[in-house]
């Protein structure tokens, strides 16, 4: 019974400390792993890619981000691309949704916009960093069959408070 007791206790502190990172005015910042050989699609091979993201919470639990990163594959840097994105985190445990849209530019001049949903969690480390596994579907609006892609990535997030209280004390 001891065991158990603990066990919630702990369970409960764990959501309440992630709730205070999902606040409105935070800050986000994120360097992800988008395809480091964990995505399936029929135009590619194995392959490594770098996102980099940055965010703002405008409202508690919803995030508006920006993204940007490259994916290399077959020898060769074949994709550059930038996105806009959002995230709702559900009930405050670090659970989210999310969805997009980015441009892609892929090797051999050809563009594509992507819608881009995507589930995940976010595992605290510490009071500001955070591990993000989450598994997204790149949907291609110009090749449908064959430029879209389903994957896992792993990230790294830092949550910046922004509504410091600074104190001045006077002379």
């Amino acid at each position: 019974m001891k065991k158990i007791l603990l066990t919630m206790v702990l369970v409960a502190m764990t959501a309440l400390n992630a709730s205070a990172q999902f606040e409105k005015g935070k800050v986000y910042l994120n360097g992800s792993l988008p395809s480091f050989g964990l995505s399936y699609s029929d135009a590619k091979d194995l392959g490594l890619g770098l996102e980099l993201n940055g965010g703002y919470f405008f409202a508690d639990n919803f995030l508006l981000m920006g993204s940007a990163g490259f994916e290399y594959s077959n020898k060769k840097w074949n994709d550059l691309f930038l996105g806009v994105k959002g995230r709702y985190y559900i009930l405050q445990n670090g659970l989210f949704l999310g969805a997009g849209a980015r441009y892609l530019h892929e090797y051999k001049n050809f563009n594509d916009l992507q819608l881009t949903p995507e589930v995940g969690y976010c595992f605290f480390l510490g009071r500001n960093v955070a591990v993000e596994p989450s598994v997204y579907y790149n949907m291609s609006i110009s090749d449908f069959a064959h430029k879209s892609e389903v994957g896992l990535k792993v990230g790294i997030s830092i949550f910046l408070d922004t509504k410091r209280n600074i104190t001045v004390l006077p002379n």
